[in-house]
């Protein structure tokens, strides 16, 4: 599974608000509720928010392994 949380500690870290990504640099608000929810999103939109956070992929999203188990 991916999942973004290390997006918004970025965020954080970069005193960038959610608010800030959709008004001033045109993120489309689906586009967050996705990435909080862990969902697909572009590869266009990750490289977005790489370019605005000055960043890499790896300080917005990590990999974790599905549980085998299931």
């Amino acid at each position: 599974m991916i999942k973004y949380d290390r997006l918004w500690t970025t965020l954080k870290e970069k005193n960038i608000s959610q608010y800030s990504l959709i008004k001033d640099y045109g993120i489309d608000k689906a586009q967050l509720h996705r990435l909080r929810q862990n969902m697909v999103v572009k590869t266009i939109i990750l490289n977005r928010l790489c370019s605005i956070l000055n960043c890499k992929i790896e300080d917005i999203m990590e990999y974790i392994p599905d549980d085998e188990s299931r």
